[in-house]
């Protein structure tokens, strides 16, 4: 079983809970896929109660939706892995899948976990149910009712509150489970734009400790994998947001890998057995039968056609705001069965809007060893109504990523700034002001890459491209692509 979390995560504690786990009850559902259950599996799977599910519950739609939780319990295994170390196990991460009702595509809608949502009537442990509450972070719902296991049935009310979508199923992962399957998949690709060392999963370890992540690409299983999707500081801009796009990036290779290794008993076995222990699902999908015939509507689904975005936000204080109409959009497409076409997801619509505006000065300097990019990328800048402060090239220099710098006050501008940089990597380590460090990236594709996201050529990619630059990804994306938030 996993758990749930203590009903105080809006201070700073909650903000520094892992997160990522949900991830991988995806990869379940494709694990499934091949068309035998091994009946001792059924074994493995707990369910929660549905008595606490809305009386007042969105109609069924075309196609399928099934929410998807990462819980951090420190039940079990959990505890050595990093799992919270309080009586109340925390939900940190989520998103909602709609399997298309066409079997050809599906959509992953990440849900940032301090979204400011209106929790509706959830049921406590005792049968009473709570009032309505408004303007509460998403994440809390989970805690209602303080148990050890969470309140996954909240949390479907509360999707089904902010969707109008009809949440078919809800399924909980943890953390043993995350990292007992990607062992069980032989590990997963991911990509990371510098080295990241043990301070940076542990703020509070007071040294920066040994590189447990270097730069570029490369292998991951177990904890390892599990370090990967829970790090926040020390890469990108230490946002939950920038924590979203890796782990949809992690998801996508994850995705990748279990399509490239077949659909082979041997190789599934291991995979099913790792995957069902770790779950805790609604008693619509508590037997493998059940979990098998839900995993077939996956079978006929290309990878460029798994596409997962984040739906529309924007920063409110140190909470996270649902951009409107932008999000109804979104819903309203899926309520209908439409892959959505580019939603505005996350800051992206935002921060370019800010770009073209003028954002203050930014100082531009060329590392990436090619000719003549500061200059261009500075009249680029100017066109777009920054004030560029200062324009050097170092010579010797040839980094392949670009790098946005911001000091405090400025995170807002760096947003903005790396609207323009999709590959950008992002970090608030400036002591003033915002910079750019050109690398090779700024120059592979000047055009597209300069130019609003809904202009950049092959936006939605398939056949192994590029992430989108609107916020979208497919599970055939280059993993390097598509982080500058991480």
């Amino acid at each position: 079983m996993t758990g749930p979390r203590g009903p105080g995560e809006g201070g700073r504690a909650a903000r520094r809970r892992p997160a990522g786990t949900a991830a991988l009850a995806l990869l379940l559902l494709l694990v499934l896929v091949a068309g035998w259950a091994v009946l001792e599996l059924n074994g493995n799977i707990s369910t929660f109660d549905s008595g606490g599910l809305s009386r007042n519950r969105p109609g069924s739609a075309a196609g399928q939706n099934v929410l998807v939780i990462g819980s951090d319990s420190r039940a079990g295994g959990n505890r050595s892995l990093g799992g919270g170390t309080g009586a109340v196990g925390r939900s940190d991460t989520a998103f909602l899948l709609h399997v298309h009702e066409d079997g050809a595509h599906a959509t992953a809608v990440s849900i940032p976990r301090d979204t400011l949502v209106e929790i509706p009537p959830c049921r406590l442990p005792d049968g009473s149910w709570t009032s309505t509450r408004s303007r509460a972070m998403f994440n809390s719902a989970f805690t209602v009712g303080g148990t050890a296991g969470g309140n996954p049935a909240c949390t479907q009310n509360t999707v089904e509150r902010l969707t109008g979508l009809r949440v078919d199923h809800t399924v909980v992962v943890d953390f043993a489970g995350f990292a007992s399957m990607t062992d069980a998949v032989g590990g997963v690709e991911v990509c990371l734009p510098h080295e990241v060392r043990q301070g940076d999963l542990d703020p509070h370890r007071g040294s920066p400790g040994e590189v447990i992540f270097h730069k570029g690409r490369q292998t991951v299983s177990g904890k390892k994998a599990l370090d990967y999707v829970r790090v926040r500081h020390g890469i990108g801009d230490g946002s939950d947001i920038g924590r979203i796009r890796r782990q949809q990036a992690f998801l996508a290779s994850l995705v990748r890998k279990v399509r490239s290794q077949g659909l082979n008993p041997t190789a599934l076995l291991p995979l099913a057995d790792a995957a069902t222990r770790s779950l805790t699902v609604d008693p619509g999908l508590g037997s493998v039968d059940k979990l098998l015939s839900f995993a077939l509507s996956f079978k006929d689904i290309d990878l460029h056609d798994i596409t997962f975005v984040t739906m529309p936000w924007r920063y409110e204080g140190d909470r996270v705001a649902v951009v409107q109409p932008d999000a109804d959009e979104l819903w309203a497409a899926l309520r209908a069965d439409r892959p959505p076409g580019r939603p505005a997801a996350s800051a992206s619509a935002s921060a370019l809007a800010d770009a073209r505006g003028g954002r203050g000065r930014v100082a531009v300097t060329d590392a990436s060893g090619v000719p003549g990019l500061a200059g261009r990328v500075a009249a680029r800048l100017k066109e777009r109504g920054w004030s560029v402060a200062a324009v050097r090239t170092e010579q010797g220099r040839a980094e392949d990523t670009t790098v946005i710098e911001f000091g405090p006050g400025r995170a807002r501008q760096a947003r903005a700034l790396a609207a323009l940089f999709p590959d950008a990597f992002v970090r608030g380590t400036a002591t003033e002001g915002v910079s750019v460090t050109l690398g090779r990236d700024a120059a592979s594709a000047p055009g597209p890459r300069m130019e609003p996201a809904g202009a950049a050529s092959g936006a939605g990619g398939g056949g192994g491209g590029d992430a989108a630059r609107d916020g979208t990804r497919a599970a055939d994306d280059n993993p390097c692509s598509g982080l500058s938030y991480g």
